[in-house]
């Protein structure tokens, strides 16, 4: 019987040490699963971003100068231009002419006032 009581202490207090071995070595697979998964995805990523360094190296002199030669003319529209929504967006015509057209009166979405909003159906709870 002793020996009996002495088994059933023994296997009640290993139990839980084998259950968190077993948690343990659950969570270091899915840690190692997730550091093979993302060093997979630097090497497979590695040369696209390369490139994209690469281009963005190639592009920031040109837009530099392109703010530098455009940015004037850009504020003195913005400065013009009071409300962008009654304009359809631009169009290139066939001789490299960009145009912008008013929207008819019908086309104009109307905005809400601010100021009054319309009242809300109230609900009784």
């Amino acid at each position: 019987m002793k020996k009996l009581t002495v088994a059933a202490l023994v296997v009640t207090l290993c139990a839980p040490l084998h259950a968190q071995e077993a948690e343990d070595e659950g969570f270091d697979l899915m840690r190692e699963g997730a550091r093979q998964l993302f060093r997979g995805l630097m090497q497979e990523m590695g040369p696209a971003l390369d490139d994209l360094q690469e281009l963005g190296d190639e592009m920031r002199p040109k837009m530099r100068d392109f703010a530098a030669y455009m940015g004037p003319a850009l504020r003195d529209l913005m400065a013009e231009v009071e409300d962008w929504s009654v304009y359809h967006p631009p169009e290139k015509l066939p001789n490299g002419d960009i145009i912008m057209r008013h929207k008819t009166p019908e086309e104009v979405e109307p905005t809400p006032d601010l100021e009054s909003p319309e009242p809300q159906e109230q609900i009784d709870l």
